[in-house]
């Protein structure tokens, strides 16, 4: 394993966006890039990080699209990928509040893969999770896996203990479900590919960012997230709406690819009304682009001194 690389250098001027490579060094260009998002709970990445580095592929890299954590944040990346079995990069701007959108865009625009899986940093994926994606891909689709809810006592089990749940097999996940330590079990069942996993291409409310994927060239031709979205909700039915008005549909990666999701408070939702109208505009029309999105932010990287 490589050391971290000491280099961290600007992205964007006015924002102050910085870039640090670190973890496993490879100039070869991976198959899948994980966009993982984070902001301020380290307990809570290390269990998805231990999890991707658990993965039976080796053939990705992980992205961290960290939305202004703190010092400590930095730290526990930085102390975890000085080990890690594949390359990692860590993306960081300000906290200047809840700005997913814009990281996000900003972790796809160093994802090297043609292939891009995003994740949220307390989603837990169990270790077929990259491969599962994978396998599911097809030009013309982006895949939308689902969620597992753990409780909030369990949660605070697993963060204090880091125990490794992604290893966890289903009877065990079974037993906890019979003591509500998890809202439910059947998604861990597995199903082979299929039509039937077609049968709801037009339906955009479902799918979320904490466990999407699809082809670069996709994301790339709706011109990323809309980064107008400020303030938690609807970026990524934003971006679905999109794909789907670019003809790129909905494929289901239930029962193949879920995560395991660890308890957090309800996030504030003050600017939710204002997502809502910009969601509602957007569905009138046909636009397929974002307004402010990935090329906006490349631009900025551009013009950095």
């Amino acid at each position: 394993m490589s050391p971290v690389a000491a280099s961290r250098a600007a992205f964007a001027p006015a924002a102050a966006v910085t870039v640090a490579a670190m973890g496993r060094a490879s100039d070869d260009v991976p198959t899948v890039s994980v966009v993982v998002t984070t902001y301020n709970r380290p307990p809570a990445l290390r269990r998805v990080l231990d999890a991707l580095a658990a993965q039976d592929t080796r053939d990705f890299e992980i992205v961290i699209a960290d939305d202004g954590s703190g010092d400590a944040t930095r730290e526990a990346i930085t102390a975890w990928a000085a080990t890690a079995p594949v390359p990692v990069t860590h993306v960081w701007h300000p906290d200047t509040g809840f700005r997913v959108a814009a990281i996000r865009n900003r972790g796809l625009a160093v994802a090297r893969a043609p292939y891009v899986i995003f994740l949220d940093g307390d989603c837990v994926p169990p270790t077929w999770f990259v491969t599962a994606h994978r396998a599911l891909a097809e030009p013309g689709w982006f895949l939308a896996g689902n969620r597992l809810l753990l409780s909030a006592r369990f949660t605070a089990r697993v963060e204090a203990q880091q125990r490794p749940i992604h290893r966890d097999g289903t009877a065990t996940w079974f037993a906890r479900r019979l003591v509500g330590h998890i809202n439910r079990v059947l998604p861990l069942l597995r199903r082979p590919d299929g039509e039937w996993r077609k049968r709801a291409a037009h339906a955009w409310a479902r799918p979320k960012s904490c466990n999407l994927s699809g082809w670069r060239a996709d994301f790339e031709r709706v011109n990323g997230y809309d980064e107008q979205y400020e303030g938690w909700g609807r970026e990524d039915s934003d971006l679905v709406i999109r794909l789907m008005h670019a003809g790129v549909m909905q494929k289901s990666a239930r029962f193949a690819a879920p995560v395991f999701h660890l308890w957090h408070r309800e996030a504030d939702r003050s600017k939710l009304r204002d997502n809502d109208a910009r969601l509602a505009a957007l569905m009138a029309s046909k636009r397929v682009r974002a307004e402010r999105g990935l090329a906006e932010a490349r631009s900025g990287a551009a013009a950095s001194p």
